[in-house]
């Protein structure tokens, strides 16, 4: 994958993943459609996914870095 297209990547789902689990709104939407029960498992895919995704950032920092 293109150097650029990985940090983009990374970034992208980190960011998503860090607004899913920062906000409210997600409680809100969750309890409207009568699934509030699932919060407390979020946890459980989120910070994984954000893990996840800065790996992703770390790689293509490191490629980014070698091919200077």
């Amino acid at each position: 994958m293109e150097n650029r297209k990985l940090m983009a990547t990374g970034i992208v789902g980190f960011m998503v993943a860090a607004l899913c689990c920062s906000t409210p709104v997600l409680a809100v939407l969750l309890g409207a459609v009568g699934l509030s029960a699932v919060l407390g498992y979020l946890d459980y895919v989120l910070i994984p996914a954000m893990v996840l995704f800065l790996g992703i950032i770390a790689y293509a920092a490191y490629r980014r870095r070698g091919s200077v």
